[in-house]
């Protein structure tokens, strides 16, 4: 399947480029928090531009991916950005992985593939209908205010954690204007439909947006604080624009249950992967595989 072959592809890329991001952003100064400032310091550091790279990549394979497929499932896979790029991480760098690391592997597998085969997405549109796209952003505007809001009352973890889940909201809404833009092309309307079309460029906005808060929150805390808000979050609320948005269904009823006991996999899968060496940029020197 297309779809989710390029939303594979999506989530090694931002996997990756989440480690480099959060590499760069342990040495800018506390005084560059939620400022512009802060960009410009990280364009002078090459780990950075080498993540920003990589993000562009993804955007790509994101593209393909949410216009050969339903949101509900391109998104969801992308939680296995993370140990995906763990595992490849320690095999390049010849690293011996310890257990806990494959456990996390495990916890966040078994989890995606327990709640996407609960759930499993069907149907949909491939455009929004209407004026449907006025109350979802007015709705995702006053919870990210909310979100920001409280993150800048607080310190460290919690405002990384906060930042994270504004973040994903940026990235979800960004997921679900970029299926819609990628719909005026497949319409017939050509490259000239998409590039006058206002979607194109909400995306844009919005992708930058969501690029800012997660740069905010990985300077604020650690990753173990803000990568499980990030997967978990643009996961369940791109789920959610799929549903009110894209009209696409998920099983309910008893089937909530293995869907949450899915969530809950991942959740602890992805706590255990942040809290590796690997992820956090702080591995010491590689032990050799025997």
């Amino acid at each position: 399947m297309i779809s989710v072959l390029f939303a594979v592809l999506t989530a090694l890329s931002n996997g990756s480029a989440s480690v480099l991001q959060r590499r760069a952003a342990l040495n800018v100064p506390h005084g560059e928090v939620m400022r512009l400032s802060l960009f410009g310091y990280l364009l002078r550091q090459k780990v950075w531009l080498g993540g920003i790279a990589l993000v562009i990549l993804a955007a790509v394979c994101q593209a393909v991916a949410l216009a050969t497929g339903p949101i509900a499932v391109v998104q969801p896979i992308f939680v296995i950005e993370l140990p995906a790029t763990l595992l490849l991480a320690g095999f390049l760098m010849r690293t011996r992985l310890p257990r806990a690391v494959w456990l996390g592997v495990g916890a966040v597998t078994l989890g995606l593939a327990l709640g996407m085969a609960s759930a499993s997405p069907v149907g949909g549109s491939g455009s929004v209908r209407g004026t449907a796209w006025i109350p979802a952003l007015v709705l995702t505007g006053l919870f990210e205010t909310a979100l920001i809001s409280a993150a800048l009352a607080l310190r460290d973890n919690a405002r990384a954690a906060l930042l994270g889940l504004a973040a994903a909201c940026g990235y979800a809404l960004t997921a679900a204007l970029m299926k819609d833009a990628m719909a005026l092309l497949e319409a017939g309307g050509g490259l000239t439909a998409l590039l006058t079309a206002w979607q194109l460029y909400a995306t844009a906005a919005a992708g930058v947006g969501a690029l800012f808060l997660l740069q905010n929150a990985l300077q604020a805390g650690t990753l173990v604080a803000v990568q499980p808000m990030l997967t978990l979050g643009d996961a369940l609320i791109s789920v959610l624009y799929g549903v009110t948005l894209y009209g696409e269904e998920l099983r309910s009823g008893w089937w909530l249950l293995p869907q949450l006991a899915g969530i809950a996999l991942i959740a602890v899968g992805c706590v255990v992967l942040a809290r590796s060496p690997l992820a956090s940029g702080s591995a010491g020197p590689p032990s050799r595989v025997r």
